[in-house]
């Protein structure tokens, strides 16, 4: 009767989601038999509530566990938890990805401080395995209290439209201490935290498309931070020319376009894994390839807030930087952005701090860093993205890009009091605005048509492939960041440290 309701409301079972996770036939089930402590032998359920394991996604090994919704609501005691622990701790000595698929009611009340622990067991793993293995995290049906935070603090998060929820505190909660009346869906459904939120990194209409856009999210990943991103055959020319590029971009430095246009012309096929699209629009992240391998994209999106850094475009970026720079997958920044947004919301808000993020992960970012300035790149904004005072390696402008202190109009405005516009105006554009001056301090490698980029980054990119910095006794940052990079770089230096007292022995 539970799994028939669960399947009546489009949801699919625990096992089920697995199988069409994982490549036909490759699941490895882990504690089968394993169930919870019961003052009558045999009363527990086999399992505890989720299903455990291992197998592969393209051939490549992963770890995984689904929670099951009808065995207790999917609620975490005890066993449940010490399952979930097995396989991340196999995930990280192995330094394969982890898979968790969500659907749970939270702690198991009944288990009390036994429950509380386990759920403590299973976020010391998250943050051990933070930056060192890829963590995805499928939210298949309402999470609720202490299941939230472990997908919270994975580097991906999905969901599934209707039928999936995350909140610390439910609705009947809400009303009573707030008198707020708020559905489930409202509070923390898949649309909140995809569009408001920034929780969630994507949502879809069905458990089926979530768990085929994971499959297709994990190509783009390496096995772990030692591991090459994966790379496929070499299918689209390198050196092929995007004309479209050329007229793409407006002659008003005002007018919209659509920043996706950009990115979709330069990957490979046009495939481009966008995270977090509703959220933020104002700048698009995401996974493509170029010549047959994986690279992270940034571009200042100038359809939503005219491309201006927010406070949520900055976390967004600066949290996708340092994931792609604790995986080691390469950075392609497209930059068209007039600076940060304006505002007494924005200020209040900490756009100050939360700007400061971005600067510091583009900073701190270690990888391969190629940018391509397409329209303009104007105060502090310029710095942030990718600059090469930011040890940029390659950074390129198109030929109508602006490069300056703020916009022409604004500028003589400010210096000439208003006086003679449009001869100052353009005076300024001559001597300030054109990239021609950036390219004459070094601060831009080339000036190039936009219809030859793919062919340059893609060349650029082969290049760094051998990139090397060293770190040799540098100290963990301790920039706060909306991730656990810091956590990461411990966990990679307790590993290597183990590597070579194995070595030793």
């Amino acid at each position: 009767d539970r799994l028939h309701r669960q399947l009546t409301r489009g949801k699919i079972s625990a096992r089920d989601r697995i199988s069409l996770l994982l490549d036909p036939g490759s699941f490895v089930e882990t504690d089968a038999l394993a169930s919870g402590r019961s003052a009558n032998p045999g009363a527990a359920p086999a399992g505890d509530g989720v299903v455990a394991g291992r197998g592969t996604v393209g051939r490549r090994t992963v770890f995984v566990y689904s929670q099951d919704f009808t065995v207790f609501g999917g609620s975490l005691g005890e066993m449940h938890a010490r399952k979930i622990c097995k396989v991340m701790d196999a995930a990280m000595n192995v330094g394969a990805p982890i898979i968790g698929l969500n659907d749970s009611g939270g702690a198991r009340i009944q288990e009390g401080v036994d429950s509380l622990g386990g759920y403590a067991d299973v976020f010391q793993r998250n943050v051990d395995a933070s930056g060192y293995i890829p963590q995805l995290s499928g939210i298949m049906g309402p999470c609720a209290g202490g299941a939230v935070y472990s997908p919270a603090m994975t580097d991906f998060t999905y969901m599934v439209d209707s039928t999936s929820c995350l909140f610390v505190t439910g609705p009947d909660v809400v009303r009573t201490v707030t008198d707020e009346i708020v559905t489930q869906e409202e509070l923390g459904g898949s649309s909140v935290h995809a569009s408001v939120s920034g929780v969630s990194h994507g949502s879809f209409p069905t458990d089926l498309a979530c768990l085929r856009s994971l499959r297709d999210l994990l190509s783009y990943l390496p096995d772990n931070a030692f591991a090459d991103p994966p790379s496929r055959p070499v299918t689209d020319d390198p050196s092929r020319p995007c004309p479209a590029l050329n007229m793409l971009v407006p002659d008003d430095p005002v007018a919209p376009y659509d920043m996706t246009h950009v990115v979709h012309a330069l990957l490979d096929h046009g495939a481009y894994h966008e995270i977090s699209p509703r959220h933020a629009p104002n700048i698009t992240v995401g996974f493509g390839r170029l010549a047959g391998r994986t690279v992270g994209v940034l571009g200042n999106n100038p359809t939503a807030l005219a491309g201006c850094l927010d406070i949520d475009a900055s976390v967004k970026a600066a949290r996708f930087v340092r994931t792609c720079s604790a995986l080691g997958v390469p950075l392609l920044t497209l930059v068209d952005v007039p600076g940060f947004l304006p505002g007494v919301d924005q200020e209040h808000g900490g756009i100050i701090r939360h700007g400061a993020k971005l600067l510091f992960a583009y900073a701190e970012a270690d990888v391969p860093k190629v940018t391509v300035v397409t329209r303009k790149a104007y105060g502090g904004a310029y710095d942030v993205m990718s600059s090469k005072h930011l040890r940029g390696d390659v950074n390129y402008a198109w030929p109508g890009a602006e490069i300056a202190v703020m916009g022409a109009k604004g500028a003589v405005e400010i210096i000439y009091k208003g006086k003679d516009i449009k001869r100052n105006t353009e005076e300024y554009k001559r001597r300030f605005s054109n990239p021609l001056v950036a390219a004459q301090r070094g601060f831009i490698d080339d000036i190039i048509d936009p219809d030859t980029t793919r062919a340059r980054i893609c060349a650029d990119f082969e290049v760094l492939r051998n990139k090397k910095v060293s770190q040799d006794g540098k100290d963990t940052p301790t920039f706060p960041c909306d991730d656990t990079k810091a956590a990461a770089a411990a966990s990679l230096q307790s590993r290597q440290e183990s590597g070579e007292n194995a070595s030793h022995k």
